[in-house]
């Protein structure tokens, strides 16, 4: 009862690097589930000491077998699956006046039914596992999770990322609506929506000018880390965060709460 398996889609780098190095610190064994093998390698290489914790396993979460085999492979290594942390996405660029639909498909089926995809998968497993209880009154001995990892574009959005946008509301949505179908499992269903974080996604997208437009629009004045991010999936992990679900927590600096923009230093 004590160990804790944890997939993290998308986990090679960035927030779900974040969140692996996080789990792993927590005690957890850990699915890295990506389509990146250079940097699965990369990842892996920085566990070479908790291997007997860690895999990585090449998974496209918009594709129904390669999801299925993800779980058959985490089930075969470790024997369950305790939490779900759907963070696999890509954001490309793009407005209804110039995004070609196959764009449009491809960014809903990895951000969305990616995530629908996973998330069925892993619950067919946990309902077969708390069915299988003797005792159903004790749901909460071993707490199952998914964390959706979404963004604050579920809320507020940007005219040239429509289907990035879409898609994370529909995750929002997604979200509610399993939490509330999940609850009398004691099946925990929550989401996360950071504003901009350090990542290398960022990075690649962005210059001077438009850090400056960040910071500017952020109250605490910088994008957040990605460790920051994998603090409050670590929480909603946990028994800690055991009366939560249905939720979307905003980890953004202020950033939703923000009317107008932050006067920077003279210096910057």
């Amino acid at each position: 009862m004590d160990k804790r398996v944890a997939i993290v889609t998308g986990g090679a780098k960035g927030i779900g690097l974040a969140c692996v190095r996080r789990f792993l610190d927590d005690g957890y064994h850990v699915v890295i589930a990506d389509m990146d093998e250079r940097a699965g390698e990369v990842a892996m290489s920085e566990f070479d000491s908790e291997k007997d914790r860690v895999f990585y396993f090449d998974c496209d979460v918009s594709d129904k077998l390669s999801v299925h085999n993800l779980v058959a492979d985490t089930l075969g290594q470790f024997g369950q699956i305790d939490v779900l942390v759907n963070n696999a996405g890509i954001a490309v660029q793009g407005g209804i006046t110039d995004m070609d639909e196959s764009v449009f498909d491809q960014v809903l089926a990895v951000n969305l039914r990616g995530a629908f995809l996973a998330s069925k998968a892993v619950v067919d497993h946990m309902l077969e596992e708390i069915e299988n209880r003797e005792d159903r009154s004790r749901l909460s001995e071993r707490p199952y999770c998914i964390i959706n990892m979404s963004s604050i574009n579920d809320e507020v959005s940007l005219p040239n990322y429509l289907a990035y946008s879409v898609s994370k509301g529909g995750l929002r949505q997604m979200t509610k609506s399993m939490a509330l179908e999940l609850a009398p499992y004691g099946i925990r269903v929550n989401a996360i929506g950071p504003g901009s974080v350090k990542t290398e996604m960022l990075a690649s997208v962005i210059d001077k000018t438009a850090e400056n437009k960040i910071r500017s629009r952020t109250p605490l004045g910088r994008p957040a880390l990605p460790e920051e991010i994998a603090s409050v999936c670590a929480f909603l992990a946990s028994k800690d965060a055991s009366y939560i679900t249905g939720q979307v927590i905003y980890v953004d600096g202020g950033r939703l709460a923000l009317n107008y923009t932050m006067p920077l230093p003279e210096d910057d």
